[in-house]
Formats: structure tokens, C-alpha cells, sequence
């Protein structure tokens, strides 16, 4: 499974729980719903730039020099 998949797996479980928590608690079932939208909105754009792929010409690790002939 990828790392989206898994991330957004986990941000589904954390908003079930936090909905059931507001239900126990007597939230009126409309906020709830709006709670649940606005959640499941933050979950995709926090999984898409925490698992976006990098570029290939934006690498982090640095190049050596070419090395010196051995002679």
C-alpha cells in the first residue's frame, strides 16, 4: 500500500474516533458533519504534500568533485 494510502487509512481512523468522542458528548449531529467535511479536507492535502514525489532535478545530496587521477 503506499504511504498516501496508509496516511489517509490513519487520518480516517482519527476522525471516526473524534466524531464518536463528539457524539458521546452531545454535539448536535450537524456540527459533527461539518467537523467530519473539514477534517477529511485537511486529511487529503496533508497526505498529498507529506507523500508528494520530488522532482528529479530537485535533489538534496550534493556532488563530489571528480577525483583526482591516480598516477
Amino acid at each position: 500500500m503506499s504511504s498516501f494510502g496508509t496516511y489517509l487509512i490513519g487520518f480516517i481512523i482519527l476522525i471516526v474516533g473524534l466524531a464518536f468522542a463528539a457524539y458521546l458528548l452531545n454535539v448536535p449531529q450537524m456540527w459533527i458533519g461539518v467537523g467530519v467535511i473539514v477534517l477529511i479536507g485537511i486529511g487529503v492535502l496533508s497526505a498529498t504534500t507529506r507523500t508528494k514525489m520530488r522532482d528529479p532535478g530537485e535533489t538534496t545530496t550534493t556532488t563530489r568533485p571528480p577525483s583526482a587521477p591516480n598516477g
